[in-house]
């Protein structure tokens, strides 16, 4: 009976261990397939941008590029401030205070691209003195929100942070 008993025991290691080596060959054959589904490093790489912007003078402005799309950074005057601040709201297509699309009142980041149809528009233009698009005629203020034109939207502010006083972290 005692012998009977040993072969049991061994039986069922003998299972435990077949079973548990074919879930690890299983697990090994698979997992390449679902590595594939993971973005590349090129992919990741482009999920964020950082910016110096220590070298961008009151007034002036820099595009770079996030994700391939422009990015405007542009670090506003006191006047531009004001003016941002000071807009009715009742008079915008689509209201929205200056102060929830900036982090820092200097600094406006806002993706470049025009709300219409996509056109890159032209910085310190139009009847605003923001951006103007010159493709359809539509006009931002100083704040990127649509004053004027065919646009039905502000230009968006994509996810951005301050590392320090000189960089940008967008993304």
């Amino acid at each position: 009976m005692e012998k009977s008993g040993k072969k049991n025991n061994r039986r069922d290691f003998l299972f435990t261990a077949s079973y548990t080596i074919g879930a690890v060959g299983i697990g090994a054959t698979i997992w390449p397939f679902i590595d594939q589904m993971n973005p590349d490093r090129s992919v990741k790489a482009l999920a964020t941008t950082e910016v110096d912007i220590s070298q961008v003078e009151p007034g002036k402005s820099i595009t770079v590029l996030w994700r391939g799309k422009p990015v405007f950074i542009k670090r506003r005057t006191e006047s531009e401030i004001s003016e941002a601040q000071s807009v009715d709201l009742n008079e915008l297509k689509h209201p929205e205070k200056d102060e929830d699309r900036v982090k820092k009142a200097e600094w406006l980041v806002m993706l470049g691209i025009c709300t219409h149809l996509g056109c890159v528009p032209l910085s310190d233009k139009g009847e605003y003195n923001g951006w103007f698009c010159p493709c359809h005629g539509s006009h931002y203020d100083t704040s990127g929100r649509i004053r004027k034109g065919p646009a039905p939207v502000n230009m968006e502010i994509p996810k951005y942070e301050f590392v320090d006083n000189n960089t940008i972290k967008i993304g």
